[in-house]
């Protein structure tokens, strides 16, 4: 049930939970850090261009993880990559939201077989909230991506983020 989807009366008073408010604000205004390691991004770039336009989601592309929430990880992730996108991660303030974009990255790719420096799927690194699968996807299977992240989204709690308890849970498992 969405924010304004309640009777109102005559009187033009909306009530609605602090929840749906805020997860509506947070899906209607995601912010992807503007980052790509491979033939993703080009895929990245073209879903923000005039045919597929994703600024009419509200996905606004920003360069620094401070002001960002919300991680693509658009192609191959090599392990001398990892600790930058790693940190990258530590820097987006939270609730941050994590699309894993492409074969490369949800595992590694058809690099990772015959290779030795590709991390078999970002999940290893950083908790991932959605996957896109292709090799490279079409910029319709990013918005399909990006609309199944404003919908798990839309089902948050702010009691309890749940980007949190994963990397409290993944900090637990190597602890």
């Amino acid at each position: 049930m969405g924010l304004l989807d309640r009777n109102v009366q005559k009187s033009g008073i909306v009530i609605s939970k602090l929840d749906d408010l805020i997860n509506w604000a947070r899906l209607s205004s995601m912010w992807p850090m503007a980052f790509g390691t491979a033939c993703c991004a080009i895929e990245f770039m073209g879903a923000q261009s005039t045919p597929y336009d994703l600024d009419r989601f509200g996905i606004v592309p920003f360069a620094s993880p401070r002001q960002a929430d919300v991680m693509i990880v658009a192609g191959t992730v090599t392990f001398k990559m990892a600790d930058r996108v790693r940190r990258l991660y530590e820097q987006m303030a939270e609730p941050r939201y994590v699309v894993s974009m492409g074969s490369c990255s949800n595992c590694g790719g058809p690099y990772w077989e015959h290779g030795y420096h590709v991390v078999k799927g970002v999940d290893r690194i950083i908790p991932v909230d959605v996957y896109v699968p292709g090799c490279p996807p079409r910029p319709e299977a990013l918005i399909g991506g990006l609309l199944k992240l404003q919908e798990k989204i839309r089902q948050e709690t702010i009691v309890a983020p749940k980007s949190i308890e994963k990397l409290l849970e993944k900090k637990a498992k190597v602890a």
